[in-house]
């Protein structure tokens, strides 16, 4: 009997000391994931600044070949204002994503802390 009471009780703090080693893992993977979102943010945002002043160029460049007359000119520059514009809205999707995914793993790490108290 006693043997059996041995054994329950060291099976229940294996359980509870597993319990807390994943629960500190957890909360350890989810900082590591919110770490990366902010980097991916941070490199979108980056990305969307230089897409921004693409744009802001071919702008001045299609005035300008207006202003020249050159039509051929301004045809491509605005070729080219629609393939930079793209870029801008997919990069600013993945910002969006990115902001997704952070607010996600906060959420999960503070529900992970939660759990290991």
């Amino acid at each position: 009997m006693r043997r059996l009471i041995t054994m329950l009780a060291a099976g229940a703090l294996a359980v509870a000391l597993g319990a807390t080693a994943a629960g500190a893992q957890d909360v350890k993977q989810d900082t590591r994931e919110i770490r990366q979102d902010r980097r991916d943010i941070r490199s979108d945002t980056r990305d969307i600044r230089a897409d921004r002043r693409d744009v802001a160029r071919d702008r001045q460049e299609i005035k300008q070949d207006i202003k020249n007359g050159d039509t051929q000119a301004a045809q491509g520059a605005r070729a080219d204002l629609r393939r930079d514009r793209k870029d801008l809205r997919q990069d600013q999707r993945g910002r969006r994503a990115d902001r997704r995914d952070l607010r996600q793993d906060r959420r999960d790490r503070r529900q992970d802390v939660r759990d290991r108290h």
